[in-house]
């Protein structure tokens, strides 16, 4: 049975520990880290079988596991990554945006090649990655089209150094608060739009894929509209999302799909999709 370490204890870290408790994923969850020791423990008390708790992100992979998944923070995959590859484990991600800083990416990439380990990126809050995967060569153009209720984009970082002055709890209809392309969104957005860092990394890169941010304070949906181009024909892929009961900045299909991902890791079964 395979044994799974734990970076960030929040609300989806939660959900795939209970996964992992119940059964769900046939795998054991040996040790836990999170920056907050108080959440920390809050998971442990949630939990039959319990695991350890380590002092620092690094100890996580330094004990006997066989895959760290982060569910933290990009600064947590910028700090702990390399270090879980070093010691020779796999590393499943969430927090796909850090992947968008080449330096970081590139790192990575060859830290898996070095020691022969892989990382994980589940498909997130979108559906439709295994089709624009297989048509990555002959893609020529790929947008994405986010909404979200405003609630769920409070605390980004574009609201503290954008100059547009926007106020979240002053918007009354859909508006339009980012247009841009897929790096500088996921760096001022950071726990809120994953799903364009994972859509470029799947694509053609996250200079060229467009993105547009649209608060709605009538929605109660993460939707998200994809559109993509090329010699192969056009896709249109469009996903409403129940944003998570704990944390509105995530989508519950996040963790399902990490939940699944985590699944197929731990199983000798069929598997289905590329």
């Amino acid at each position: 049975m395979k044994r799974i370490g734990l970076l960030g204890c929040g609300a989806m870290g939660t959900q795939i520990a209970l996964a992992i408790d119940s059964g769900q994923i046939p795998a054991t969850l040996t040790h836990i880290f999170d920056e907050s020791k108080e959440k920390s423990a809050l998971l442990i008390e949630k939990l039959a079988n319990k695991p350890e708790i380590v002092e620092n992100s690094h100890l996580l992979s330094s004990n006997p596991v066989d895959i760290v998944v982060e569910a933290a923070s990009q600064d947590a995959v910028r700090d702990a990554s390399l270090s879980v590859l070093q010691n020779k484990k796999d590393l499943l991600i969430m927090s796909v945006g850090a992947l968008l800083d080449e330096s970081i990416y590139d790192i990575l990439s060859d830290a898996c090649k070095d020691f022969k380990k892989t990382i994980y990126l589940p498909s997130g809050a979108i559906a439709g990655l295994d089709g624009i995967k297989s048509v990555k060569d002959e893609l020529e153009s790929v947008s994405i089209t986010t909404t979200k209720h405003p609630r769920s984009l409070k605390g980004a970082k574009f609201f503290e150094t954008s100059s547009s002055d926007i106020n979240l709890d002053e918007i009354n209809s859909s508006t339009v608060i980012f247009d841009g392309i897929a790096k500088e969104a996921v760096s001022l957005f950071p726990a809120n739009i994953n799903v364009a860092a994972l859509l470029s990394l799947t694509g053609i890169g996250s200079e060229k894929t467009a993105v547009k941010i649209i608060a709605d304070p009538n929605t109660d949906k993460n939707t998200h509209h994809i559109e993509a181009r090329g010699k192969f024909g056009k896709m249109t892929l469009t996903i409403e999302n129940h944003p998570d009961v704990n944390n509105p900045k995530t989508s519950r299909l996040a963790i399902l799909s990490a939940i699944e991902t985590l699944r197929k890791y731990c199983s000798d079964d069929i598997q289905i999709g590329t």
